[in-house]
């Protein structure tokens, strides 16, 4: 008889490659996956895995099976999100994934309004850079910048993060000619506001870099030089004010993607409204866009909140 956990933790393994990466990704140490690795090579009579002393390598059986376990453990998530999307229990905890700024200056301020209308739903919010993968299980709702092209998922367009430059009034004081700026690390050139603003540049310098919008904003707002920022991470701040230039930098669509499955819930439905109206608001859509429900595979889902959002949040449907 196969174990459920020793299939699980391979099916880690063999996508992530090594013990270190495996432990990380399900909170346990290298003995634990070793040992249930090597349960299920015994439970199978077979070599899944050559140990070698900085990674792991599966045999030609491993990687047979373990592709079959991916889809194993695919399945086994798929029937959580349906139990989820069942269940109508009145206390529950929803994860929710979101860039840094968004999470912490559109999301969590809000979150005491949401609390007062469900005191029953725990909000856990991760304001990460890296994408949570919604189909492992790691978050419930995502809030990304970038639309999946997952045909599984339920995608809606929530809102349009616009850009402007900023810098202290001294900094904006000087001729254009001798302004300095404060950019992402070249890991992130790839970002259509790094990029637009490399082609902004016409030889004057990048002088500090930062993986982050807050250290690139603190930077800035220190008179170090001018920065790319979300206009509701700095609009109404008198400490740095917008600089005019054309073109303008991009705007980039924010997309609410979750699975159909989960939307059955009324919590889920709960949350996934409070999210469409707090990030609509900083990031309202222009009035001529309204493609803002969109799934995956053309499976065309409605929009039920299509309006304005106003801030309080609703009370969650019956199911």
């Amino acid at each position: 008889m196969i174990d459920w956990q020793d299939l699980q933790h391979f099916a880690v393994l063999a996508r992530t490659g090594s013990l270190s990466a495996a432990a990380r990704d399900l909170g346990v140490d290298h003995a634990t996956i070793g040992r249930r690795v090597a349960s299920l090579e015994d439970a199978l009579a077979l070599r899944l895995v050559e140990r070698l002393p900085r990674r792991v390598a599966l045999t030609p059986e491993g990687t047979a099976i373990a592709a079959l376990a991916a889809e194993i453990v695919g399945t086994v998530r798929a029937i959580e999100r349906r139990a989820l999307g069942y269940a109508a229990a009145p206390v529950a905890t929803v994860r929710i994934s979101a860039p840094p700024a968004v999470a912490a200056r559109l999301i969590a301020p809000q979150v005491a309004r949401f609390h007062r209308a469900h005191p029953g739903i725990t909000l856990v919010l991760s304001g990460a850079a890296r994408i949570a993968a919604l189909d492992r299980g790691e978050a419930e709702i995502a809030v990304r910048l970038t639309r999946p092209d997952d045909p599984d998922l339920l995608i809606r367009r929530i809102g349009v993060m616009r850009f402007a430059l900023y810098a202290t009034p001294d900094q904006a004081a000087k001729a254009p000619a001798d302004w300095t700026f404060i950019s992402y690390d070249s890991a992130l050139d790839h970002v259509p506001q790094q990029a637009w603003l490399r082609s902004l540049l016409s030889g004057r310098p990048i002088v500090f870099q930062a993986s982050d919008l807050f250290g690139q904003q603190e930077a800035a707002r220190a008179g170090l030089g001018a920065v790319v920022l979300p206009r509701f991470l700095e609009d109404g701040d008198a400490a740095l004010t917008r600089l005019p230039v054309e073109p303008k930098p991009p705007p980039r669509d924010v997309w609410l993607v979750t699975y159909p499955d989960l939307k059955r819930s009324p919590v889920i439905r709960a949350a996934l409204a409070f999210l469409a109206q707090v990030i609509g608001l900083g990031c309202p859509v222009a009035a001529s866009a309204d493609e803002s429900i969109i799934s995956n595979g053309g499976s065309g889902c409605r929009d039920d909140e299509n309006k304005r959002p106003s801030v309080a949040p609703q009370k969650a449907a019956s199911p």
